[in-house]
């Protein structure tokens, strides 16, 4: 099966889109973006998308982070596709956030607001099988319950807007084949070849080794992640309507009964806790599985 094949059926398997549809691509110039907008550009014919690039540009490589939105202005203006722009100094917002975290959190305000602006529901991005491996591997490293195993889902709704993830089922090498087959040159991220980032000395170091005791490693946690994903959806259904016939708001203080609590199974417990601390803090990734314990 081809890789634009595999992706027509993952779009299908997975619902992420539907004719019509307005889909704004995150294109860093990378491969994985790159990839992700040639594909989508070859299959918007077929399901009649209107397609939209965004391009953040972090200012954190300097000449090289200029050099990318270049690239992407570039490419999509052959492909006659539109594309937003915008230019920010992470740095300065690491001050607040650590600079990984703050590019992450500057990358999708700047994905929403034009989402939003440009009446835009779905976003697309370019995370593949192998980002999926790394992650369920990095979560387990630094200790995670159910919700953290389930990494990177496919498909997620947040408030009206759905991100996409059409290309989570293909192997970073394929990508590769597929856009050489195509004589596409993408941008190549020097960072990620600096060791001193923990995905890429898992990715250069530790998944190498682990092949070697097992060549598909990186299929078995992606699957790993797609089995947990159902099952934290299933306990998370169970979870919210426990929490919502429980819960108590009085004064601005959430409240849960300890009677009706320790009632429940603790796999529900947990989640729970968790609803408790999004509905107050509107953000649980800093929420770890030993904080719950706590």
């Amino acid at each position: 099966m081809s890789l634009l094949d595999k992706i027509r059926k993952s779009l299908k398997q997975y619902h992420l889109i539907n004719d019509r549809d307005k889909i704004l691509i995150g294109v860093s110039g990378g491969a994985d973006s790159v990839c992700l907008l040639y594909t989508l550009n070859r299959l918007k014919d077929e399901f009649k998308l209107k397609l939209y690039v965004a391009h953040l540009n972090h200012s954190l490589r300097g000449r090289e982070s200029d050099q990318d939105q270049e690239f992407v202005k570039k490419l999509s203006e052959k492909l006659k596709i539109p594309a937003f722009f915008k230019k920010v100094d992470v740095l300065a917002a690491a001050k607040t956030y650590r600079s990984e975290e703050a590019a992450r959190k500057i990358r999708f305000d700047f994905l929403f607001q034009t989402a939003h602006e440009n009446r835009i529901v779905k976003i697309a991005l370019g995370h593949n099988q192998d980002d999926q491996a790394e992650t369920v591997l990095m979560r387990l490293l630094r200790g995670s319950g159910l919700l953290g195993l389930s990494a990177i889902l496919p498909k997620r709704k947040i408030g009206r807007l759905v991100i996409i993830r059409p290309l989570l089922g293909i192997k970073r090498k394929e990508i590769a084949g597929f856009l050489k087959a195509g004589k596409i040159t993408p941008r190549i991220d020097s960072s990620n070849l600096k060791e001193i980032y923990f995905r890429n000395r898992l990715r250069h170091t530790l998944l190498p080794e682990l092949e070697k005791y097992n060549p598909n490693i990186k299929e078995i946690l992606a699957g790993t992640a797609q089995t947990a994903a159902y099952d934290y959806d299933f306990l998370h259904t169970s979870a919210l309507k426990a929490f919502n016939k429980i819960k108590i708001i009085k004064l601005k203080q959430l409240m849960l009964p300890l009677d009706k609590f320790l009632k429940l199974h603790p796999a529900l417990q947990n989640i729970l806790l968790r609803l408790g601390f999004e509905e107050l803090k509107g953000d649980t990734r800093r929420l770890t599985y030993q904080h719950i314990r706590e």
